[in-house]
Formats: structure tokens, sequence, C-alpha cells
């Protein structure tokens, strides 16, 4: 049984989370990017502590680009993956140093370690439209079990 009105259905939860506050302690668009890109795989508490120093050596983009790989490893050693992530976070600074964060999905997804999810993550912190809803293996695991839609496999699959 597929629902129909999901307004209705989701309104409660609506109402319970619309104030949440997203659990990686950011304070402007350009930190948000940075632990996105260090969360994947890793807790979003690790990614808070260790972005702490890492942000009063690099403040922007700019400072960054100017930087290699070798002075990163001391911030983001304990960091899962995060030799590819430091790569990630180099070109990234290197695209954008001068220039703003992307307001859209499409723009998003082309810099190195943002996927879709992460790009839907930045839009709707950063007050923009996301295009779709979020979902992770545990939205995959619960929604056949809440019969939402029958194509729960495949999380960049439109419903």
């Amino acid at each position: 049984m597929l629902f129909t009105d999901w307004q209705a259905i989701l309104q409660p939860l609506i109402e319970k989370y619309k104030d949440y506050k997203h659990p990686l302690h950011f304070k402007n668009p350009y930190q948000l990017v940075i632990m996105v890109i260090l969360a994947a795989q890793d807790s979003d508490a690790n990614i808070n502590i260790v972005c702490k120093p890492f942000f009063k050596t690099y403040p922007d983009f700019k400072s960054l680009s100017i930087t290699t790989s070798n002075d990163l490893v001391i911030y983001f050693s304990s960091v899962k993956n995060y030799p590819n992530k430091i790569n990630w976070i180099l070109d990234t600074a290197s695209v954008l140093k001068d220039k703003t964060i992307p307001k859209r999905l499409d723009e998003l997804v082309k810099l190195k370690g943002i996927g879709r999810k992460s790009a839907n993550v930045i839009l709707r912190e950063t007050h923009q439209k996301p295009e779709g809803i979020l979902v992770d293996l545990h939205v995959l695991r619960v929604v056949p079990r809440f019969g939402l839609t029958p194509q729960y496999k495949d999380a960049n699959k439109s419903i």
C-alpha cells in the first residue's frame, strides 16, 4: 500500500524536527562544505573536534588553496579515508578560492568529495532549495517497512 497524502502523514515529523540543528558545528558555508566532505563514513562528533583547530589556521578557501596535503595531515589523520578527503578539500579550495559556494545541486556535485546527499545537506543548511529527499542507508532499510514506495533499493531513483 502506497501513501498518497505525504503532507498529512509527515506533518507530525516536520513539526517535531523543523528547528533541528545539524549535528556538524559549522559557522558559515565554507566550514559546512569542509565538514560535509570530511564527515562521509565518519562521525559528526569526530569532525566537530578535528575542525576546531583547522578552521583557526584555515578560515576560508583562499587560505586553504595555498597549502599542501602534508600540512593538513596533522588535522585530519584521525578521519576515515583522510588522504582522499584531503585531496578533495584541496581540489575544492583551488576551484572556490575566490568564488562563492555553488547554490545548485548540479554545480555542487562537480566538486570532489560531494555527491548528491552531501550537496543536498549543503543546500538545505545554506537555505537553498534542496533537490530531493536526503536518503541514506538507514532510510533505505526503513522505507519498505512503511510501504512508502516499491523503489527502495536505489537511493538515486525518483519516486
